[in-house]
C-alpha cells in the first residue's frame, strides 16, 4: 500500500503557547490518527541551533499515512476538520502550512 508524509508546519497564537501544546498533543494529533488512512503522528519543536536565521515556524507535525485512496483520506481530514471529530483550538494561528509528500527512493541510513 502507498505510503504518504504529511508535514504541517505551525505556530501559536501569541500568548497561547501552552494552550496550544496541550491541545496539540493530548487532542489533535490522536484526533488526525483516527482519520482513515492516517497511521502514525509526531510534534517537534524548533530546535535552537539551525542553519538559516529565518525561522517562521516553531512547531512541526509529521503524520504517516498508508492508503490506496490519498484523495479520500484528504477529504477524510478537510469533512472532519472543525467538528466533533476535530476540534480546533482556537489557540493554533491561522497561518500554517500543511504539504502531502510520497517517497521518491528508499530510506538511506548512515553506516555504522
Amino acid at each position: 500500500m502507498p505510503r504518504y508524509t504529511y508535514v504541517v508546519l505551525t505556530n501559536p497564537v501569541e500568548g497561547k503557547e501552552d494552550e496550544f501544546n496541550d491541545w496539540y498533543t493530548n487532542t489533535h494529533v490522536h484526533d488526525a490518527v483516527r482519520v482513515p488512512g492516517f497511521v502514525s503522528a509526531q510534534r517537534f519543536k524548533l530546535a535552537g541551533a539551525q542553519r538559516s536565521e529565518s525561522r517562521p515556524w516553531g512547531y512541526l507535525a509529521i503524520y504517516e499515512l498508508e492508503t490506496d485512496d490519498l484523495q479520500a483520506s484528504v477529504d477524510e481530514l478537510a469533512k472532519r476538520y472543525n467538528t466533533p471529530d476535530m476540534v480546533i483550538s482556537e489557540a493554533l494561528h491561522p497561518e500554517r502550512l500543511g504539504l502531502i509528500f510520497e517517497a521518491m527512493g528508499p530510506l538511506v541510513e548512515a553506516k555504522s
